[in-house]
């Protein structure tokens, strides 16, 4: 990897771990495009292996609001689903599926501007983590089911059961790549690269995530989804 690169990249991640660190979203909508640009071979076991500690930190640093019984039942949904998710990678074209998944993706958000406040059940989050374990095994991007669920919960609640989930699924992911022949150990050598550059941007992020109100966490939350349905239906 050479130095443009290297910096390109290290910014990315800084940027993109204090984005996730302060509402408990949207590292990988940030850096896979980046990633995907400056080289296609990083994808997605960079994305996957730069998000564990990241989400390791955020999950024990909101640890007190997490919500347990919802993580459960999400977590449980996203594993049974994950090997869907590896099937759709051999049986559909990379575009079709991210159409699909975009399109469902903005007419939920969509849904949800009009729809009144709710407060989650087991259907919810069953669906949610079944349509993450397939669309994060699948795309790389996994947030926006889980963000929508979480959408009316205070912002701490979201970002701690968020990150625990995205914490067990990424290893889930990894370990299925890896046994498959779609990861190399090789692959994790960026990500531990530059595991400086994510630890500084997760440190900066404890400064301000205090402050973000629930109405904000919530038109963040749905233009979050917004934005990457769109980046899943343009296939950037």
């Amino acid at each position: 990897m050479n130095p443009a690169t290297l910096t390109v990249l290290a910014l990315t991640v800084s940027v993109a771990a204090f984005v996730q660190g302060s509402s408990g979203l949207g590292f990988a909508l940030i850096v896979a495009p980046v990633a995907g640009i400056l080289d296609p071979g990083l994808l997605p076991v960079f994305v996957l292996a730069s998000m564990v500690p990241l989400n390791l930190y955020v999950a024990w640093r909101e640890r007190a609001a997490l919500d347990l019984r919802g993580a459960g039942w999400i977590t449980v949904a996203r594993l049974a689903a994950t090997p869907g998710g590896l099937a759709l990678l051999w049986l559909i074209p990379d575009r079709s599926l991210g159409l699909f998944v975009g399109i469902a993706t903005v007419l939920a958000a969509a849904v949800s501007l009009a729809a009144p406040a709710f407060t989650p059940g087991r259907a919810a989050y069953v669906g949610a983590g079944a349509v993450t374990g397939l669309t994060e095994t699948a795309t790389g991007v996994g947030g926006p089911p889980l963000a929508l669920v979480y959408q009316h919960r205070p912002p701490a609640e979201l970002r701690a059961t968020v990150a625990v989930c995205f914490l067990i699924g990424e290893v889930a992911s990894l370990v299925l790549l890896f046994a498959t022949g779609q990861g190399r150990v090789q692959d994790l050598g960026p990500a531990v690269l530059l595991l400086p550059a994510i630890a500084a941007g997760a440190w900066l992020s404890r400064l301000v995530h205090h402050r973000l109100d629930a109405r904000r966490m919530r038109l963040f939350v749905l233009l979050f989804a917004l934005v990457s349905g769109v980046v899943l239906m343009l296939g950037v």
